[in-house]
């Protein structure tokens, strides 16, 4: 059954200006975040070539070297999001990491590229999980997993908006064949293409990080936006909602991060994360080597999946909202990520089906995320929920170290992808499997 609606008209005037306010400033800083995260997986396509003992295995660890540097400072950065200033802490973020996604062009060797990675990491920490946090003093449970939804749609949007804008800054220094003639692109002061993917996208994620300063609201009573009744309706039913999560004992954060419950939810999404990390760095690459395809067709075909993802994450937040469950939610989507995968290798020699599979496992991968997100907020409130929030997000993003690494390392020891798929397939129906056995969010449920 759909929940009652018992709001009040300042509350819901309050949620409204929320939604319009604050979502599309922090998906926007998310798109960016991600494209700096992810365009090496677009920037390799021309790096191996220019850049000697640059190969598929130097590349996937490299790209999972990031997470390292973040698993470092995110409960550190989650908790300053909780006790200090998500506006301040998500603009630190922003600039740094802006400046370390910018000095990934002047690698040269992979030493340095494992480097570049590890300080973007170190750089980014915090950011994800922040607004997971920063979210919760905004919106009330009935709203969280739409809001969630609207925010990590930035992912697979981000996915869509920049390959083709990587594959024209790629021609830079280049010749290509267009209708039989050569066609020169000279450097562009004095760097090539795969430079420009990384100088280009860095240039908004300090841009965005100064103006997230001045923007950005780090609570509702702070909202010069918002009436005095809209502010006051609000932060009274999200205290209300605080309270009803800590009946009884209240829960420290060394006391979450011992939680068996804690402890699963991390395991569950480093197993997530090790399947779609490890499918999205590698994405371009599969695609151009088992089809042989141009970087033109290449840069369009790669857009679908994430598009699929955009409609799969937005249909799952509204519908887990709408009916108030979480764990079918989760547990579903990771299950058709996971059979995707698992089916891909067949399909090689059929780029129709090959595509198809891409677009269910990004559906998959990505729709689970807004009912997932919810599910700390269920059985934790403030620094403990913050704190396990840092520690599920930075355990299971080790994931999307071992995810590229492996499938990196895979296919330079064999010469094929499939015994990689097929590994973050297993490791997709792991996390269905501990998701689903947690209990949590079952319908009708508003804590546990």
């Amino acid at each position: 059954m759909p929940q009652t609606d018992n709001s009040t008209p300042a509350l819901n005037s309050a949620r409204r200006k929320a939604f319009r306010r604050l979502l599309p400033l922090l998906f926007l800083s998310y798109v960016i975040a991600y494209v700096d995260r992810q365009n090496v997986a677009v920037a390799k396509l021309t790096m191996v070539r220019d850049l000697p003992g640059f190969d598929n295995a130097v590349i996937g660890f490299g790209a999972g070297i990031f997470f390292l540097g973040y698993f470092l400072l995110e409960i550190p950065g989650t908790l300053m999001v909780e006790r200090w200033s998500a506006r301040k802490w998500i603009s630190r973020i922003m600039v740094t990491w802006g400046m370390m996604a910018g000095l990934t062009a002047a690698v040269t060797t992979p030493m340095q590229f494992y480097v570049v990675r590890f300080f973007l990491g170190l750089a980014e920490a915090g950011f994800f999980p922040g607004v997971i946090v920063y979210l919760t003093h905004w919106f009330p449970s009935r709203d969280r997993a739409k809001a969630l939804s609207y925010f990590l749609i930035a992912t697979p949007f981000a996915q869509v908006l920049s390959p083709k804008i990587s594959n024209a800054l790629l021609k830079i220094g280049t010749t290509e064949i267009v209708d039989g003639q050569s066609l020169v692109h000279p450097p562009l002061l004095g760097m090539v293409g795969w430079q420009w993917v990384y100088v280009f996208w860095a240039i908004p994620a300090v841009l965005m990080g100064i103006g997230v300063l001045f923007l950005l609201t780090d609570r509702p009573s702070q909202a010069n936006w918002l009436t005095p009744e809209e502010k006051q309706a609000l932060e009274s039913k999200l205290a209300e909602e605080r309270a009803q999560s800590s009946r009884g004992k209240r829960m420290t954060v060394s006391e979450a991060f011992k939680h068996p419950k804690v402890l699963l939810m991390a395991l569950a999404y480093f197993c997530t994360v090790t399947g779609s990390y490890g499918v999205e760095f590698f994405m371009p690459s599969i695609l151009k080597d088992w089809y042989n395809l141009s970087m033109d067709d290449l840069t369009w075909l790669i857009m679908l999946p994430p598009l699929m993802a955009v409609a799969g994450q937005l249909l799952a937040g509204w519908s887990s909202d709408r009916f108030n469950e979480r764990r079918l939610h989760a547990t579903l989507p990771i299950i058709l990520g996971a059979l995707a995968l698992g089916l891909m290798p067949l399909t090689q020699g059929n780029l129709f089906l090959t595509i198809t599979l891409f677009m269910l496992a990004f559906a998959g991968f990505k729709a689970y995320m807004p009912a997932f997100w919810s599910l700390p907020n269920l059985f934790l409130t403030e620094a403990a929920a913050a704190g396990s929030i840092g520690l599920i997000n930075s355990v299971g993003n080790l994931g999307g170290y071992l995810g590229p690494s492996l499938l990196g390392k895979v296919e330079t020891l064999t010469g094929s992808y499939a015994g990689g798929l097929y590994y973050l397939s297993a490791s997709l129906l792991v996390a269905a499997s501990i998701v689903f056995k947690l209990g949590l969010g079952v319908k009708r449920q508003e804590a546990r």
